[in-house]
């Protein structure tokens, strides 16, 4: 038998781990029908901040491409950051829709329900329907103005994101509030834990949006994270923040699903 030289082993070895990584991968759903609205003003200031706790949303790297999302998607925040590829349905709707165009928007508010309103005139956002307040600048690719809602198809996809994951600590002494940022993949986390440099991993939970908390004496400790997206992916991010940290400061990885 033949033997395998260095290259050819470092071949078979690297094809093993695309092929891994690509069954790893989030693949995007089936598409689904509901409807889109639009809020924030033609340039989209008023989605900044949201229910997601983003804040800026252009210092986040999320910018117009965003939305709010109805209870029926929203899942209590669990949602946030995920990512969908929204058409408008020309076949139902050719007056308001626009045809052949479609926008990819991130997940970055509530949309609330509004209960005194039915939910085909004015309660678009009410359970169960699932329903996208979109920013202006999105909804308009897809619809046109006069239009006001429209029906559209749409589809969680996988987010493309520029760099890496991003970790905002902030809180107080025995409380660590960590805002995580900018998630590939499957966009959206299931689970956090933290680990300081003098401590084993701590469980976090989700204090509200996308901000994950724990309690513990950290200060004076390298930082490390260990996160698992909804799709069931586990990512490790080791001493992302330096022992020298302060909160309200934003760390970068290198790393992403």
């Amino acid at each position: 038998m033949a033997k395998l030289g260095t290259f050819e082993v470092a071949l078979i070895v690297g094809l093993c781990a695309l092929s891994m990584s690509l069954t790893n991968a989030f693949e995007a759903s089936g598409w689904i029908k509901g409807h889109a609205t639009f809020y924030g003003g033609s340039d989209a200031s008023g989605t900044m901040g949201g229910a997601c706790g983003y804040g800026d949303l252009y210092s986040t790297g999320y910018g117009t491409a965003t939305a709010a999302l109805s209870t029926a998607l929203f899942n209590d925040g669990a949602a946030c950051g995920q990512c969908y590829t929204i058409k408008c349905d020309f076949n139902s709707d050719p007056q308001w829709c626009k045809r052949g165009t479609q926008v990819t928007i991130t997940a970055t508010n509530f949309c609330p329900p509004n209960y005194a309103e039915p939910n085909n005139a004015g309660g678009w956002c009410n359970p169960p329907l699932q329903h996208f307040d979109m920013a202006q600048p999105s909804w308009e690719k897809i619809g046109i103005y006069r239009g006001g809602i429209i029906p559209v198809n749409f589809q969680r996809v996988p987010c493309a994101s520029n760099g890496g994951v991003r970790f905002t600590i902030n809180g107080r002494d025995y409380f660590q509030l960590v805002l995580i940022t900018n998630v590939g993949g499957a966009g959206s986390i299931q689970s956090a834990q933290i680990k300081g440099s003098k401590t084993g991993w701590i469980n976090m939970s989700r204090n509200w949006g996308a901000n994950w908390q724990a309690n513990g004496y950290m200060d004076g400790q390298s930082l490390s994270f260990r996160l698992t997206s909804t799709d069931g992916t586990t990512k490790q991010f080791d001493n992302i923040a330096p022992s020298s940290w302060r909160f309200g400061q934003t760390f970068t990885s290198s790393i992403q699903f």
